[in-house]
């Protein structure tokens, strides 16, 4: 979901890295939707040469996609064709978790593939050969060490070939609208609607056995052609430098189309959620029930289709057990005690059981999460009366009486309707009025709607990062001028600047988890 502070954010961190002209372009584009070149340049009133410029620079760093809007006449006519141009909003907030990328892969992986990465991430995308030239030129290792931190990277999914440049999309028809219509009223179709930024980028992306191919060739065979392996294993020399080269053109690119390659976000996404499950596990649980779930995550992470999966696919005990004593500290665990923590696991449901089967409850497990932080911004914004009241009506999911909040939480009768009103007014609390008898006073009733309350909240958040990005962005310009003044002030500026910066990571943990979890 896209608030108006979340476009702030946005355009923000790209006038930060790209420039006010290339903001401008993003920024029509994240107010208007997707548009076509010469609508771009009217609503911006820059050249054409300018928006074109700007759309190449945003293509480049995965911030803008390009497709073809294929339309139907309604009466027969010929199908209309026009390129129209998308604002990834997902991709440009990814900009700001660069650095966690990296220490990511580091800790994942080695120092080797985190340069690598930096590469990608500077870059937005590069060929094969452009990896190897900024490998030499940097002096980061040889051929054969940047091959091999290629391919860990593309084993372990952090990377990707990139979308199609334009893919076609082509807009439901009358009878596809209306049979969907008529299955959701029946209650059939239960999932959210994809938006059409999901749709376009569904569209770009290669499929799954293209997206993460790298492919060799070897010697020529007795019939003088080649024998061609679709294999990531590495051979030494600089033979193999070549054969990674020409694999661009196995896999059907050509000189005037070179195979290009990108950080892939939603593998980083996908630890990243993964990891934030772990903490509110362990933050409730024994060590032995963290293991048991870090191993169910293992298990069932390559049956994901999609970042936001609600349940992972359901596991025997005996496949937890063996997925458990893969680790280290795993193999002091019995197999009673794996048994005893999906016990503990279930209660909160964080998983669930079903036919001696066990599944992650990931949309459970989230929504606490949620439900916790919005608790504590209410605790330290207004207090610990508020506090209880929000949480009773939060845990309640229905509308309360004023009198029936104030017994159950134990505030005073005269103080409740006015903590009340300061929720109310603030946006986390719902307000109906029922009147019963004409001159009677309506009754007032209160409850949380989490669906808007999750919105507003979010884009809170994104008020508060790009408030935080513009002061951060106030101290580097104060350390420059400051430069030639005493040790002290620079050192008090300095750990001014990160604890700023710190908050700001903070913060954008809190993002993921109402935006991209």
């Amino acid at each position: 979901m896209v608030t108006q502070y979340g476009i702030k954010y946005a355009v923000n961190l790209i006038t930060a890295h790209f420039g006010d002209l290339v903001a401008k372009v993003c920024e029509c584009l994240l107010r208007k939707g997707p548009l076509t070149l010469q609508a771009i340049v009217r609503s911006t009133e820059l050249t054409s040469s300018q928006v074109k410029n700007s759309l190449l620079v945003l293509i480049q760093h995965n911030c803008v996609q390009a497709f073809i809007l294929d339309q139907t006449g309604e009466h027969g006519d010929g199908a209309k064709q026009s390129t129209q141009y998308i604002a990834l909003f997902d991709n440009i907030i990814q900009r700001w978790r660069f650095p966690k990328f990296l220490t990511m892969v580091s800790k994942k992986l080695d120092k080797q593939c985190a340069e690598l990465l930096e590469g990608l991430l500077q870059h937005g995308r590069l060929s094969l050969k452009q990896m190897f030239d900024r490998a030499k030129s940097g002096q980061n290792g040889g051929d054969d060490v940047v091959q091999e931190a290629f391919v860990k990277l593309l084993n372990a999914h952090f990377i990707e070939r990139c979308p199609a440049s334009e893919p076609v999309l082509t807009n439901p028809t009358k009878e596809e609208e209306a049979a969907r219509k008529r299955a959701a009223k029946s209650g059939k179709i239960l999932e959210v609607q994809e938006t059409l930024e999901q749709r376009v980028v569904e569209a770009a992306m290669p499929t799954e056995a293209l997206r993460f191919l790298f492919a060799t060739e070897t010697e020529p065979t007795a019939d003088g052609g080649k024998d061609k392996s679709n294999s990531s294993s590495v051979t030494p020399g600089e033979k193999r430098k070549h054969d990674a080269l020409e694999s661009e053109a196995e896999c059907g690119a050509t000189d005037e189309q070179v195979v290009l390659w990108r950080a892939n976000f939603d593998e980083f996404i996908w630890c990243l959620r993964h990891k934030a499950c772990i903490e509110n596990v362990r933050a409730r649980f024994d060590d032995g029930a963290v293991i048991v779930f870090g191993a169910m995550l293992e298990a069932t992470r390559s049956a994901e289709k999609k970042v936001k999966t609600e349940n992972s696919v359901p596991l025997s005990l005996s496949s937890i057990y063996e997925e458990v004593i893969k680790s280290e500290e795993g193999r002091n665990i019995t197999f009673d005690r794996v048994r005893a923590s999906l016990v503990q696991l279930s209660c909160p449901p964080f998983v669930k059981a079903a036919n001696e089967s066990y599944s992650v409850d990931f949309k459970k497990i989230i929504e606490l999460a949620q439900n916790e932080e919005v608790e504590s911004i209410v605790l330290k914004r207004y207090g610990r009366d508020a506090y209880r009241m929000f949480r009773l009506l939060s845990n309640s999911g229905h509308l309360l009486e004023t009198d029936k909040v104030a017994d159950a939480t134990f505030v005073e009768k005269k103080e409740t309707p006015i903590i009340l009103y300061k929720l109310w007014k603030d946006d986390y609390l719902q307000l109906e009025k029922l009147q019963i008898g004409v001159k009677q006073i309506p009754f007032q009733l209160w409850k949380v709607n989490k669906n808007t309350l999750k919105v507003h909240v979010l884009d809170e958040m994104f008020h508060a990062a790009f408030n935080l990005s513009q002061r951060v962005a106030f101290e580097l310009e104060q350390e420059k001028e400051l430069s030639n003044v005493l040790q002290d002030k620079r050192v008090n500026r300095l750990r001014k600047r990160l604890l700023l910066e710190s908050s700001q990571m903070k913060l954008d943990d809190a993002i993921m988890l109402f935006h991209d979890f």
